[in-house]
């Protein structure tokens, strides 16, 4: 398996070399950025397969770092943050980012973020050779990316189409709360379940007509979510 080209920006140089270092260190291609308007100017032209992301830039916050990176790029984000209250970790991933580390972090743990990112890649890649799954009025293009109701395409966040997938990729089962987290996050942290609840809220406002009334994604308290099979 290739190794992915990673954007870090931190603005900490300690921190900073110390994940150059790690990256370097596991053969890792990488280039650093230490503001926000450098961080958008190296994905932008160079195109990184995965962003590790500081939060606390000098010029700008990094959650609209990563709002303005998903105008244009679906690149998986890692923030790397000494924010560690929920409220911080649920912004951040629903501006888009598809992974939280709170500093102080491993070099361990960081790696074994990258690995399931790698994995996660991988299997995106495999995804576009799919054939385009259909159930009822939804209809998602894994070739593209795109998810569409009655026609419309669904402005979906990257997380909610993760989630989507997976949920369409195993209709009629009942995916626990651990499954989900480990295939979306890697993890299954308290945290992660949390974030998950927001996330199948925000997933469902766009897919449900009814709030209520689940007509694609049913609830099973206390353990998961599962897809519905829906007729025309």
């Amino acid at each position: 398996m290739n190794k992915p080209q990673i954007l870090v920006v931190e603005d900490d140089p300690p921190i900073r070399n110390l994940i150059s270092a790690t990256l370097k260190a596991h053969g890792y291609r990488f280039t650093t950025a230490a503001t926000g308007e450098g961080a958008l100017s190296e994905a932008a032209s160079r195109a990184p397969d995965v962003i590790l992301l500081d939060l606390g830039l000098p010029d700008m916050d990094g959650v609209e770092v990563i709002r303005r990176v998903r105008e244009w790029s679906n690149a998986p984000i890692i923030v790397i943050s000494a924010r560690s209250e929920d409220a911080d970790k649920i912004e951040a991933l629903d501006a888009g980012a598809d992974d939280y580390l709170t500093k102080p972090f491993s070099v361990e743990e960081l790696l074994a973020r990258l690995r399931v990112t790698q994995r996660r890649l991988a299997l995106m890649g495999s995804a576009a050779q799919e054939a385009v799954y259909v159930n009822g009025p939804l209809t998602v293009d894994y070739s593209s990316g795109c998810a569409f109701l009655s026609g419309e395409e669904l402005r979906l966040t990257p997380i909610e189409y993760k989630l989507l997938c997976l949920l369409a990729r195993n209709t009629g089962k009942v995916l626990t709360h651990k499954f989900i987290t480990q295939s979306v996050w890697g993890s299954s942290w308290e945290n992660d379940v949390a974030s998950l609840r927001v996330f199948m809220a925000t997933l469902r406002k766009k897919l449900e007509g009814a709030p209520g009334s689940p007509r694609y994604i049913q609830t099973h308290v206390g353990i998961g979510y599962r897809m519905l099979r829906v007729e025309n």
